[in-house]
């Protein structure tokens, strides 16, 4: 799995977030950080499943950006980052269509040559009109104030999850938290023009512990009909927001090799479970 690796390196980078294009490398109000882990799912998904990349190949499949979906039963509404659907049935073939690379490009997700070449050898995945959602993906991150987060964070994942089944029991579900484990963070809300920048500072590790707990409540289902995420992972970052590299934390409070919550379980389960649903596309 390359996502992780993409994840880190690519919030490695500064970049100007806002009106005020303030650099930074991560902003709570901007949704770059969300769609960078929902491109990184997409780019593991398709290397995992074979019958993903025939879809592809054979048209049977496309990606919608910022989809909104609806609960049939209550009319809630979200939007989710990316999806994978069947196009819709009356949509006009563009005369330039986006594809899942270019999307890429235009949130700045840094490559290695090695991932570049596996990439350019996947089939290219379009953005199109949405008809039937196969899979949706959410993300959400937390990187300051863990403890006020958790209720917040909970509710907007799990919310996510029963619209998406709301509106398309069939689909994939898959959820993705991002937990920083940094003991300092330079929060963009708290700075002003001319002052010295504030940091705040957090109990580590028994902030992220809490949150990866909370985290770890959220509803799963093992079948359709049921309630839950279908694929659920758990990602804890070390991330300062200063300016120095963003690192993976691969101990714990972090999910452990062989437990169902890494992000390689999520990847897996949520192929596994687009050959089994989707096999007669």
């Amino acid at each position: 799995m390359n996502g992780l690796e993409i994840i880190a390196r690519t919030l490695s980078e500064v970049r100007p977030f806002g009106p005020s294009e303030q650099m930074l490398q991560y902003h709570s109000r901007s949704d770059h950080h969300s769609k960078l882990c929902c491109w990184a799912i997409a780019f593991d998904l398709l290397k995992t499943s074979s019958l993903l990349r025939r879809h592809v190949t054979d048209a049977k499949v496309c990606i919608g950006v910022n989809h909104t979906m609806v609960d049939f039963k209550t009319s809630r509404k979200k939007d989710l980052d990316l999806v994978i659907a069947k196009p819709a049935a009356d949509h006009k073939v563009a005369k330039h269509t986006v594809t899942l690379a270019e999307i890429g490009e235009s949130i700045g997700v840094v490559l290695t040559p090695e991932e570049q070449a596996t990439f350019a050898a996947l089939p290219p995945i379009e953005r199109q009109p949405v008809g039937s959602v196969l899979v949706a993906l959410e993300a959400k991150a937390c990187a300051t104030e863990h403890k006020k987060s958790e209720s917040r964070m909970f509710d907007e994942l799990n919310s996510s999850q029963a619209t998406i089944h709301g509106a398309a029991d069939q689909a994939v579900a898959v959820g993705l938290a991002v937990v920083n484990i940094a003991d300092t963070f330079v929060s963009p809300g708290r700075q002003s023009a001319g002052q010295p920048i504030v940091v705040n500072q957090h109990h580590q590790p028994a902030a992220t512990e809490s949150l990866v707990a909370k985290l770890r409540e959220l509803p799963r289902r093992s079948a359709v009909g049921e309630s839950g995420f279908d694929a659920l992972g758990i990602v804890v970052i070390a991330m300062a927001n200063d300016g120095t590299p963003v690192t993976l934390h691969t101990g714990p409070p972090a999910p452990q090799p062989g437990e169902q919550d890494t992000y390689a379980a999520m990847v897996m389960r949520a192929a596994s479970l687009y050959d089994y649903r989707f096999s007669t596309l």
